[in-house]
């Protein structure tokens, strides 16, 4: 509509100021009124003739469709520009295991992130996002507190309390159905990636996929078996199990769907990272010997060149967990590994407006 009217007035101009320019080139009367007629004439057919072109109709919906797509593909590039404004805040005996100081966090004011328009999306827009959804959440404690912060975000304090215990049982699954809409939510213990891959396989067997599916591994396996390269031979067989869930194989190229997954619905897939670890406040001599800034980087090498990560080609999105962590700062956590609330509701935000600009695109 407003290319439309654009359009008139680009025609009225033309039609008012040719003829006044061609007057003051000492053209004579008639044939200024002679080419002002012809030349309204033109226009107003062009004009009520332009719908019936469809080809160029297509040409401008498509052009304007293609630069809405590109902007949606470059601001998940920006999802990740949060700034922290972390301040002290005393703190009672009571609350041993948070850390002595506030956070709070926001997007940063750049003007791509503000042309972006992400937004911190309260009760009622989180449910509308997540209606009928089956999400699954798959991992060790990081995955938990994930958990917690998606939870804290469609339930009230006291449905929270009555769930905490449970959520936190060790070395357990979790499961909540929260009924006023329609959301089932999966947490599912899986330390290791091999785990992870189990647990992809088993979709796949029994062919029912969440809708959301979000997984992380890597403190247990630097911890226990401490081989970055063992690791990385793990994510690259789960890269292989998720990419036969797609409905088009990236490794097959476009070629068509994959054997026996026509019908399947391709689920919003995300990667946890793993947080920064402050090795002087670790709380064990092997944590700290095992669990160095040197393993972590070789860890880290290993999932960017495994590919499972779509900034390498991959199927899954990163929730970026360690930037997220190192840019609030030893501040924020207590053990050095697990953060304050406020990185994990960062990272859940960044998931909910991710799942925003995708659904739009798939529109």
């Amino acid at each position: 509509m407003l290319g439309a009217v654009q359009f008139g007035v680009l025609a009225a101009c033309i039609v008012l100021f040719v003829p006044m320019g061609m007057a003051g080139w000492h053209l004579s009367r008639n044939k200024m009124l002679f080419f002002s007629g012809a030349l309204f004439i033109t226009l107003a057919v062009g004009v009520h003739l332009t719908p019936y072109f469809p080809s160029i109709s297509d040409l401008v919906s498509f052009s304007s469709s293609a630069v809405v797509v590109e902007n949606r593909d470059s601001c998940i590039s920006f999802l990740h520009e949060i700034v922290w404004d972390v301040k002290p805040v005393r703190v009672s005996e009571s609350l041993r295991n948070s850390s002595n100081y506030e956070e709070s966090w926001s997007w940063a004011k750049s003007k791509p992130v503000i042309a972006c328009g992400f937004q911190k999306l309260g009760r009622s827009d989180v449910s509308d996002l997540l209606n009928g959804s089956w999400i699954v959440v798959a991992g060790d404690s990081q995955a938990r507190l994930i958990v917690l912060s998606l939870l804290s975000l469609v339930l009230d304090l006291g449905e929270m309390e009555s769930i905490r215990g449970e959520l936190f049982k060790r070395h357990s699954d979790y499961r909540a159905v929260i009924d006023e809409i329609g959301v089932k939510l999966d947490f599912i213990w899986a330390p290791y990636t091999r785990n992870l891959t189990k647990l992809v396989m088993e979709f796949k067997r029994n062919r029912r996929y969440p809708d959301v599916l979000i997984m992380g591994s890597g403190l247990w396996h630097m911890l226990h078996v401490t081989n970055a390269s063992d690791y990385g031979v793990s994510l690259r067989s789960l890269r292989r199990s998720v990419v036969s869930l797609l409905p088009v194989s990236p490794e097959l190229g476009n070629d068509g769907p994959v054997t026996g997954s026509i019908s399947i619905r391709s689920p919003h897939m995300f990667w946890l990272g793993i947080p920064t670890l402050i090795n002087s406040m670790l709380n064990t001599e092997e944590k700290r010997v095992k669990m160095n800034s040197a393993m972590q980087d070789a860890y880290d090498g290993e999932l960017y060149e495994s590919k499972l990560l779509r900034q390498s080609g991959g199927p899954l999105m990163l929730l970026d967990i360690g930037s997220l962590s190192r840019i609030c700062g030893a501040w924020c956590t207590v053990d050095g590994m697990h953060y304050d609330g406020a990185v994990y509701e960062a990272a859940i935000h960044i998931l909910l407006n991710a799942l925003l600009i995708e659904s739009q695109q798939q529109i």
